[in-house]
């Protein structure tokens, strides 16, 4: 049995954040109905298409396991289906600009009368305060959240991750607040509101970053590189390039095949347990013993001649190599691994990290799996859903609609 059958979601959502929250929840066995407008469809179903008239990879690897119901809210009829949904359905997500679905005439005080038991979960891009009604997209929220100031160069401009920690980062806090409401609900009986704003969840990913600034009033980040190279800190935690911000000193350093292939890097951490067998790998025995370099705190002074010198020995390694060296001596390292390489890294499908899916349209395509693994809930993806795919199916079997009804709906322009 999978993990959340039994629980029925109306998906309101649309694009990536609410969709990676929902498709979570579908993986582990949850019923979850997109709701569409008829004849569009989520907005994503036709944006970066790279196959015309197909639904985007944008959209596929955000919607699998789902059933698709178009529905037009404005519409008495759509008014009617609507609020059977909301009786049906054991959680709404929705991700719609601040005051959307109270214009409709479903505020949570209306969804609370229709179904008492009803979690009514939201995206929104900031919390109660005075951005409350801004529109915000992935990397505004990676700017507003203090991802953006803190990643890139030391003196170059901030820097937006690939990650998109905004979106599918937020998706997952949400996941997991619906998760928390359905366990609390099993003893209250009642549902309740889960709220989560973009900047909140790029903050809580940068909370070593805020540990620093509380640091930084007390005096240099030492594990900074700037530290050792005598450039001033200022009074806001700076860009620090790829150090590892942590105890344990790292940072990105060229592979062997470097000036061709701009994914031949590794990146390589001084673990301070390791650090003698670090000395004899890279030919510089002397070091184990050496004042100026023996400890981690000594070597914080000079993490540029340090890593200067490890990165002239795996300039002459490749970078599966130096994993292949490093890690029966538990030195920390790990390559700098090209989407292509993943993407054909066939050890990722055996776990289901990647799986190939068959769509109707499209035909084979690859997509990201279910990054939890729970040893007695099967979890599969299943392609996503055309649009529209489910509507019949839905209405006869959740909203209870008879042949003749579906068509008096579909006559009236409600689905």
């Amino acid at each position: 049995m999978k993990a959340l059958e039994g629980v029925r979601i109306l998906d309101m959502t649309h694009v990536q954040s609410g969709p990676t929250c929902t498709q979570l929840l579908a993986w582990f066995g949850a019923d979850v109905i997109k709701v569409e407008r008829p004849g569009v469809g989520d907005a994503t179903r036709g944006q970066l298409q790279d196959i015309p008239d197909v639904d985007s990879l944008y959209f596929t690897m955000l919607n699998h396991n789902k059933r698709s119901v178009t529905l037009n809210t404005k519409a008495d009829k759509g008014k009617e289906i609507f609020t059977k949904l909301i009786e049906e359905c054991d959680v709404m997500v929705e991700n719609f600009a601040p005051g959307a679905l109270d214009r409709m005439g479903f505020s949570w005080e209306r969804i609370q009368e229709i179904n008492p038991r009803m979690i009514y979960a939201s995206v929104k891009g900031f919390g109660p305060g005075p951005y409350a009604d801004c529109k915000v997209y992935e990397n505004v929220a990676q700017c507003a959240g203090g991802s953006a100031s803190t990643t890139g160069m030391l003196g170059e401009v901030p820097m937006v991750t690939g990650a998109q920690i905004g979106d599918s980062g937020t998706g997952l806090n949400l996941a997991f607040g619906i998760v928390t409401a359905l366990f609390h609900r099993t003893h209250s009986g009642k549902g309740q509101r889960v709220e989560c704003a973009m900047q909140d969840g790029v903050l809580n990913l940068c909370r070593v970053k805020l540990r620093d600034q509380q640091r930084l009033a007390h005096g240099p980040l030492d594990e900074y590189s700037q530290a050792g190279s005598g450039v001033p800190f200022g009074d806001a935690v700076p860009r620090a390039g790829n150090d590892s911000g942590g105890g344990q000193p790292g940072r990105i350093l060229k592979c062997k095949g470097w000036e061709t292939d701009p994914d031949s890097y590794t990146y390589f951490i001084t673990q301070a347990a390791v650090w003698k067998n670090v000395c004899d790998v890279i030919g510089k025995p002397e070091w184990k013993e050496d004042p100026d370099y023996a400890t981690p705190k000594a070597r914080l002074q000079r993490l540029d001649e340090v890593f200067d010198a490890i990165e002239v020995w795996t300039m002459t390694k490749g970078k599966f190599e130096v994993m292949e060296i490093c890690n029966p001596l538990n030195i920390p390292v790990g390559p700098i691994l090209s989407m292509k390489e993943i993407a054909e890294d066939m050890s990722l499908r055996e776990t289901g990290t990647i799986v190939e899916v068959d769509h109707p349209e499209r035909g084979k395509y690859l997509t990201v799996g279910n990054p939890v693994k729970l040893s007695d809930s099967p979890s599969e993806v299943v392609r996503s859903p055309l649009l529209g795919e489910h509507t019949d199916e839905i209405l006869k079997e959740v909203v209870g609609f008879s042949d003749e009804e579906i068509k008096i709906a579909k006559d009236e322009g409600a689905v």
